[in-house]
């Protein structure tokens, strides 16, 4: 790890990450209450990935995410009021109600979408870079995927395209060991998986996913690497998902004992504790910010459920052509 904190820096990546899994609680309880339709896949324990990434990038970089992508949204700058609604179906959300967790849009932040579909980020991403070399505007994009796409094959033709035509597209694997209820070692092959990025003559890696100052170093020089016009990146960052592959799956298939390593590494308690002994902050400051979070959270929720539904005259709203 070679990245250097300041005071504003760590706060915002400490504040990014509270923010995610004090939003992902309020997700879980919507959804128990019936106000959630369809799945929901809570970010919980991964959100160093998503936190450490996107501070690396510009407003007007390009993401592209999975299922599990909430977090993805708030660490790239989507406001959680109009999460929040688009998630429980209501008129403001970001996909005006329809599109619901896996569905949300957000072009103002550059977010191209989470995506129900496993491997959709990538294809959007790689485009999203061809797009922006070809425009020569400097930006560069970003896949989130999970670990069941290192046997997509969209994957080995995205990552042929980027390689060949030298696209500023960062591919970030998250590594939570388990694509829905199946361990990764039971369906993969080929280990370690950073190959698949180097049979490509891609610059590829394997990371510590709960350490966000590793992920911001790691994904920082490849951010770099790809604005330098010297092409693609591949990214591997081990992590965890606390919650099970959607609400009410109760993960009978993991062991207690994994579940606890995993947390006692707990990516924001790691950056508390780094910030309090680097004298970033004390504990009551971080205490304080978790109490200011929790509240903004829950009256952001609370605003969002009064909100409407859509109604009969949104009915053919992007049906027909104008």
């Amino acid at each position: 790890m070679t990245a250097k904190l300041n005071r504003p820096q760590s706060i915002k990546l400490y504040k990014d990450m509270v923010t995610i899994r004090a939003f992902e609680e309020e997700v879980r309880k919507m959804f128990s209450a019936g106000l959630a339709p369809g799945l929901v896949h809570l970010y919980s324990g991964q959100e160093a990935v998503g936190v450490g990434t996107c501070a690396t990038l510009d407003k007007d970089d390009y993401i592209a995410s999975h299922h599990r992508g909430h977090g993805h949204c708030i660490a790239k700058g989507s406001d959680i009021t109009r999460l929040f609604a688009e998630i429980i179906g209501r008129r403001p959300g970001y996909s005006l109600g329809r599109g619901g967790s896996m569905h949300i849009h957000d072009p103002e932040t550059g977010n191209l979408g989470t995506n129900g579909i496993v491997g959709g980020s990538v294809p959007l991403a790689t485009g999203a870079a061809l797009s922006a070399k070809l425009r020569g505007t400097g930006q560069v994009a970003i896949s989130f995927f999970g670990d069941g796409v290192l046997n997509q094959g969209i994957l080995f033709e995205s990552l042929n395209m980027a390689a060949l035509l030298s696209l500023p597209v960062v591919f970030v694997c998250e590594n939570n060991d388990y694509g829905e209820f199946t361990e990764i070692d039971d369906v993969t092959a080929g280990r370690p998986y950073t190959k698949r990025g180097a049979a490509f003559d891609i610059p590829a890696d394997k990371y510590d996913g709960m350490d966000v100052l590793v992920v911001y170093d790691a994904v920082s020089k490849a951010v770099e690497r790809a604005r330098k016009g010297k092409g693609p990146s591949f990214l591997i960052f081990d992590t965890y998902r606390y919650s099970g592959h959607s609400v009410g799956d109760k993960q009978e298939y993991k062991d207690e004992k994994e579940r606890q390593l995993w947390e006692a590494r707990d990516p924001i308690q790691k950056m508390a504790k780094l910030m309090v002994k680097m004298k970033l902050a004390t504990k009551n400051d971080l205490k304080k910010m978790d109490e200011e979070i929790n509240s903004t959270v829950v009256a952001a929720a609370k605003v969002a459920k009064k909100m409407p539904v859509p109604g009969a005259d949104d009915l053919a709203r992007h049906v027909y052509a104008p």
